[in-house]
């Protein structure tokens, strides 16, 4: 059997019955490296600056209720406050740069075409649908960091979920491409 490519889970027939949506040769694969080392730049400078708050920056996105949330909030200082609000902005440019790369390397690489088109389409999709719930999250603490709100349990709650989700697909896209790599070396 052929290789499959991201095309394959989109549903569309090419040439010889070759699922063919998304595989366009013309973007060079030079933009997947781009676009990757870009999102290790900005997730390193990202780590250095909130290194300082510890472990909390985690909490706070996982915080599903307001008490939560605003014991993370209460025990930073006005700076550390801050501090996070300040890494928002370029938390947006993250996760637009890890949901383009983890598309292209799906969809201009065979990186993955070696794998069934179940993984294939996981692949595709997982970055930029984690990309999406990152920004909306970050719209939200953004808001929440703001002032306080402990009166809307669902914006935190959703906030929190978006969170959730968005580091499921991170590590199950990591997952995935540790697989790739097993399953070329066989």
């Amino acid at each position: 059997m052929g290789h499959q490519r991201a095309g394959d889970c989109a549903g569309r027939t090419g040439e010889g019955g070759r699922l063919t949506l998304f595989m366009r040769a013309s973007v060079p694969t030079l933009l997947v490296w781009l676009s990757g080392l870009a999102t290790l730049i900005l997730a390193a400078g990202l780590i250095r600056h909130l290194a300082p708050l510890g472990t909390d920056v985690v909490a706070l996105q996982l915080a599903f209720q307001p008490p939560n949330f605003g014991h993370i909030v209460h025990s930073w200082s006005p700076d550390e406050l801050q501090r996070y609000r300040q890494h928002l902005p370029f938390a947006f440019g993250l996760a637009l740069c890890y949901g383009i790369f983890g598309h292209l390397l799906a969809t201009r690489t065979p990186f993955f075409a070696h794998l069934g088109v179940g993984w294939l389409c996981f692949a595709t999709w997982s970055l930029p649908l984690a990309a999406i719930s990152h920004a909306v999250a970050n719209a939200l603490l953004l808001w929440l960091t703001a002032a306080p709100r402990f009166g809307l349990p669902t914006v935190y709650l959703t906030s929190a979920g978006l969170s959730l989700f968005k580091w499921g697909m991170l590590i199950g896209f990591g997952l995935v491409v540790v697989y790739a790599l097993v399953r070329k070396a066989e």
